[in-house]
């Protein structure tokens, strides 16, 4: 039996937690794809719907298969660290904030990207 407080999301904003919300429409995760865009580079404005924004955030320039593989790379590992933090302030109690997330996000792609091309800078 899941009770009411158990739907909203976990930030305290008073939305019905669900992925569209979380990953794109919450203000507090919502805004880490501004922070993720400028520190790769790219600009854009997020489309309102989960599938359209990882298509457009991995596929909105004609860059190379090695860019559009990162870029994926970027966009699950936000969609993980959301997701962690979730859990985190629901079970732990423990909150990051956004700007530590996107140092996540860099610190995490670095590790992955290093661990599979050992050449890599």
């Amino acid at each position: 039996m899941i009770i009411g407080e158990a739907v909203m999301c976990v930030t305290g904003c008073g939305m019905t937690e669900s992925a569209q919300h979380l990953f794109i429409h919450c203000a507090t995760f919502g805004t880490l794809w501004h922070f993720i865009r400028g520190w790769i580079g790219m600009s854009g404005v997020d489309p309102l719907n989960i599938d359209d924004h990882f298509i457009q955030f991995t596929h909105s320039t004609s860059h190379s298969k090695a860019r559009q593989s990162f870029l994926q790379l970027i966009w699950l590992l936000c969609v993980w660290l959301v997701w962690n933090e979730c859990n985190n302030r629901l079970y732990n109690n423990i909150q990051t904030t956004t700007e530590q997330l996107v140092e996540k996000v860099k610190f995490h792609s670095f590790w992955w990207l290093k661990a599979n091309k050992t050449n890599f800078m």
